[in-house]
C-alpha cells in the first residue's frame, strides 16, 4: 500500500504529508508535529532531486524522512525550551515570589505554626516561636506553606 501510494503521487506525496502534517499541528495543541511535517517538506525536497535515481525506492525515503524526524524533534526541542524563557518566572508561584517580604504576624507563632497577612490573603506559617504582631521575613516557599524568621 505505502509503496502504490509512493509510486503514483511520486516526490509529491511527502509534500502532502509534510503539508497535512502541519494543518494538523495549527488544529492540535503543542509543537510537536511542525517538526515532523518539515521533516517531510525536506524528504519530499530531495525527492523531488533523487526521484529518478536507482537508490532512492520507498524504503530508503521513508528511513531518510524517520532520520530526519528525529533529527528535528531533538533540534526543535531545543530551539522552543531555551526560547521559552519568561520575563515573569515567578507569576505563576506565588508562594515563591514571596520570599524577602516582610509581615506582621497576625496569629503567633505557636509550636512552629502561626499565620500571617500579606496583602489580601492570610498564609499559613512555620518557624520560631514568636508572638502576634511581630514583624516576621518570609525566608522559603513549600507550596501554601512559607518559613519565616524574625525581621
Amino acid at each position: 500500500m505505502i509503496q502504490r501510494f509512493a509510486i503514483e503521487l511520486g516526490p509529491w506525496s511527502w509534500w502532502i504529508l509534510g503539508l497535512a502534517l502541519l494543518a494538523a499541528e495549527v488544529m492540535l495543541p503543542g509543537v510537536f508535529l511542525v517538526w515532523i511535517g518539515l521533516a517531510a517538506l525536506i524528504t519530499g525536497g530531495l525527492s523531488l532531486l533523487l526521484w529518478e535515481t536507482a537508490f532512492w525506492v520507498w524504503e530508503a525515503q521513508v528511513v531518510v524522512f524517520a532520520l530526519l524526524s528525529i533529527a528535528a524533534v531533538f533540534i526543535g526541542r531545543r530551539f522552543v525550551v531555551s526560547s521559552s524563557e519568561s520575563d515573569e518566572p515567578l507569576l505563576n508561584k506565588r508562594g515563591e515570589s514571596l520570599i524577602g517580604r516582610t509581615a506582621l504576624l497576625e496569629q503567633p507563632i505557636a509550636e512552629g505554626r502561626g499565620r500571617i497577612r500579606l496583602d489580601d490573603t492570610t498564609w499559613a506559617v512555620e518557624g520560631p516561636d514568636l508572638p502576634a504582631g511581630t514583624r516576621v521575613r518570609i525566608v522559603a516557599s513549600s507550596g501554601r506553606q512559607l518559613t519565616v524568621e524574625p525581621a
